[in-house]
């Protein structure tokens, strides 16, 4: 009996130790690129899992490629038979919205809940590209949070030049909440904000959602743990500030949070909605800003809004005041 306590002790004392000597860890525990889940999906043949899908790779920089699926509208399954990839690619100028789905942390965009929410999207009517970040499942290099934005700035940039015009929507879930309002500030700084965004399961910052953890707060009474935390994100140049981002950000705004978001607390995403109507008002700007908010007896939690039988209708109800 005295072992084994003296072993669970070790272990626990251990763990803000190897994080000091070691602070990368903490990074490959926030990105978790290495959990390739579902293991058994071939990347390139996304016909798989999801209909009239093409998979293609970018080069947002020298020596990186990412992996990125195309899967059409619903209304353009029946056209698309046989079709060459330039055809695909030609139908994102089409005139119909195009959502880029920028994923959270761990698997890859073959994951159940990502594909259950494309095909959602597809039925209503949109083009999503969804896009796994370097480092992630079949796309090369080591995700970072500079360059998981880079990717995303660049597909979105991309996008651009291939749809005639039509709106682009950045749908950012959790961690990819934090890539899709980066990539925001980097266009609006460019001089061109993004046609809309969407954050899913929002933080308010990175460091937030690691310090309110359970594991960590195993740790909170131990004197200094939270600044240690707090100094290795900062070593690691990890960030990922909603927050700060949303004070500057003029982009029309919808956020959905589940109340019983057991990974990002709720009221996160309610901090956020606060920020960014405030935002607006001090820039006297009229751009819609709107948050859903769903009921924790529905059980949605950190990753299942796509459930909610009237999402689509949530997404097109949003899209249409802008395109109007």
């Amino acid at each position: 009996m005295n072992r084994a306590v003296w072993f669970l002790v070790t272990v626990y004392v251990s763990v803000p130790v190897i994080l000091y000597l070691f602070p990368c860890i903490l990074g490959h525990i926030i990105f978790a690129h290495l959990l390739r889940f579902p293991f058994s999906a071939d990347l390139g043949r996304p016909e798989d899992v999801v209909n009239h899908t093409r998979n293609f790779y970018l080069n947002p920089e020298e020596g990186i490629s990412v992996g990125v699926w195309h899967t059409l509208p619903a209304s353009q399954w029946d056209d698309a038979e046989g079709k060459t990839p330039e055809w695909h690619q030609e139908t994102l100028g089409d005139g119909s919205p195009v959502i880029i789905y920028l994923h959270g942390n761990a698997g890859t965009r073959a994951m159940k809940h990502r594909v259950a929410l494309v095909k959602i999207l597809s039925e209503a009517g949109y083009h999503i590209l969804s896009l796994d970040y370097r480092g992630y499942g079949d796309s090369s290099g080591e995700p970072s949070e500079a360059g998981m934005t880079r990717d995303a700035l660049y597909l979105y940039q991309w996008v651009k030049t291939q749809n005639r015009g039509s709106l682009v929507c950045i749908w950012g879930h959790s961690l990819g909440s934090g890539v899709a309002t980066n990539a925001a500030v980097k266009l609006q700084e460019q001089g061109s904000d993004a046609d809309a965004l969407i954050l899913e399961g929002p933080f308010t910052r990175i460091g937030d959602v690691v310090v309110t953890h359970p594991v960590a707060k195993m740790y909170t009474f131990l004197p200094g743990f939270d600044s240690l935390l707090w100094s290795i994100l900062e070593t690691n140049n990890l960030v990922f500030a909603n927050d700060q981002n949303l004070k500057v950000l003029t982009s029309p705004l919808l956020i959905l949070h589940s109340e019983d978001d057991n990974i990002v607390p709720y009221h996160m995403g309610q901090k956020l909605h606060q920020i960014s109507l405030q935002t607006q008002k001090e820039q006297n700007t009229d751009v819609h800003v709107e948050m859903v908010s769903y009921s924790a007896h529905l059980g949605f939690s950190h990753s299942s809004i796509y459930l909610d039988p009237n999402l689509s209708n949530v997404v097109r109800g949003f899209l249409q005041k802008l395109i109007q």
